[in-house]
């Protein structure tokens, strides 16, 4: 599976924040490594750097081969919190979605 990790500019997309980024995608959404061909993680702030509560937005997009993307956005106080919450979402999201793929077979 392959993880593209991107930043606005109001956020530091260093490589520590996108190693550990990655790692935390590849350890909860890596069992669907057959199905999920790549996975696009983009940060923004809405607040454009200034102080606010839940202006960190963290959208995923997973790619699976055959079918449209899908997506979920999530918002947090901090990137951290708003990619658990993301990643929580995309692994609920892929589950129902294998889930209809198996049944319709």
């Amino acid at each position: 599976m392959d993880i593209e990790i991107r930043t606005d500019s109001n956020i530091d997309g260093d490589a520590d924040m996108v190693e550990k980024a990655k790692n935390e995608v590849e350890k909860s959404l890596g069992r669907f490594d057959a199905h999920v061909t790549s996975i696009h993680i983009h940060f923004s702030d809405a607040s454009a750097g200034k102080e606010g509560l839940e202006d960190i937005q963290c959208m995923i997009e997973a790619r699976m081969e055959g079918r449209k993307p899908e997506a979920v956005t999530e918002k947090a106080s901090t990137t951290d919190k708003a990619l658990s919450s993301a990643i929580g979402k995309m692994r609920r999201l892929l589950d129902s979605e294998i889930g209809k793929m198996r049944d319709a077979k």
